[in-house]
């Protein structure tokens, strides 16, 4: 990891020599951006990879709003704020994760599985909080229909278009992070699949202008997710802390219906009966049949193999539960008692029966 002294460097431009000091490169990297808001002739450029762009103020509105688009320039965005979350990334491993491993003295198995957990845990616990206080300041505690109502939604406020840019830019990290960690072989297709999803969905709400119901149903599904990690981790550090994982399976199941339910409600009833029906790439209109089926799929397909994978973990779980139980009564069945004609022969002493056994010889 970077930022770690190390005793023995070593060659230069080597995979451990990368793997090492990554977190230093990448910080010079983003350095090197900051230092280009000093002067004029790099400023307009640099100024493009730190700050929200596509900056629109609505004079309609008594108090004059500033809202934000999408664009092309909103990659140099996430680019730096990925290279930030790299840097992120390696000091709670160094600082934090790390001194707590030494402690815990784990098996490589689950070292691997307590540092994904506790980097997970912090991100979403950090996203849970900031998109709550995003909803808090919406309308769809008293208003549900504001889902589709006023479709496409090319306008977000500041803290959604950021959230949605650090959003992207943690799951991006993710891929090299994959690298940078030494992820197991046999870890590295897991983590693969719901990095690409993550990146999918959220890629595809924010550019077909459905940040609001992304939202809506990201903050759920990282409180479950929070709940599951956080018990995780509680699990390796005491193996009979496990109630946690008894309420993550009860609101993993809600989880799933409630997506369901807003998504059907959203993409088959709400935005097929607005006004607004068409495709426009210009005006940032996708609602037609085919987006909003292709939409609609997607998230089913994925509620569906998430709880394929949930319930064969509950039932992977519950066999090897069941195995340890059979195990411990047969350790703790009474043993075959002795014979009546056993039990009435007093026990002597092994020295005693040596020394009778050499009589009977002589």
């Amino acid at each position: 990891m970077g930022f770690r002294k190390k005793s023995k460097s070593p060659p230069v431009l080597s995979h451990e020599f990368v793997i090492q000091n990554h977190a230093d490169m990448v910080s010079c990297v983003a350095m090197i951006v900051l230092l280009g808001l000093m002067f004029e002739v790099t400023a307009k450029f640099a100024i493009m990879f730190i700050t929200v762009q596509y900056n629109v103020t609505q004079k309609d509105k008594p108090e004059s709003v500033n809202y934000y688009k999408y664009g092309p320039k909103d990659i140099a965005t996430v680019f730096f704020y990925l290279l930030i979350a790299i840097i992120l990334h390696a000091l709670i491993q160094e600082y934090i994760l790390d001194k707590i491993n030494r402690r815990l003295h784990l098996s490589k198995t689950k070292h691997s599985k307590f540092n994904e957990s506790g980097q997970l845990a912090t991100f979403y616990l950090c996203s849970f909080v900031w998109g709550c206080s995003i909803l808090t300041n919406e309308e769809f505690v008293t208003n549900p229909t504001f889902l589709w109502e006023g479709y496409p939604h090319i306008h977000m406020a500041f803290q959604v278009k950021f959230f949605y840019i650090c959003q992207i830019a943690y799951w991006f990290h993710a891929l090299p992070e994959l690298y940078f960690q030494k992820v197991r072989k046999e870890d590295i297709p897991r983590q693969l699949y719901y990095i690409c999803l993550y990146i999918f969905h959220i890629t595809g709400a924010y550019v077909l202008n459905l940040h609001r119901l992304g939202l809506v149903l990201l903050v759920p599904h990282y409180l479950v997710e929070l709940l599951f990690h956080a018990s995780r981790l509680f699990y390796f550090s005491d193996e009979n802390k496990q109630k946690g994982f008894t309420l993550w399976a009860l609101l993993f199941v809600i989880t799933r219906l409630l997506t369901l339910t807003v998504s059907v409600l959203t993409f088959g009833f709400g935005l097929s009966r607005t006004d607004n029906q068409g495709f426009s790439l210009a005006e940032g209109n996708f609602n037609v049949l085919t987006v909003r089926m292709t939409c609609l799929s997607a998230i089913c397909l994925t509620q569906a193999w998430m709880m394929w994978k949930f319930i064969n973990f509950q039932l992977k779980k519950w066999r090897e539960q069941s195995q340890i139980q059979a195990i411990k009564k047969k350790a703790v069945s009474p043993k075959s008692r002795p014979s009546k004609k056993d039990s009435r022969e007093p026990i002597r002493p092994k020295k005693l029966k040596r020394t009778e056994a050499r009589r009977e010889k002589d």
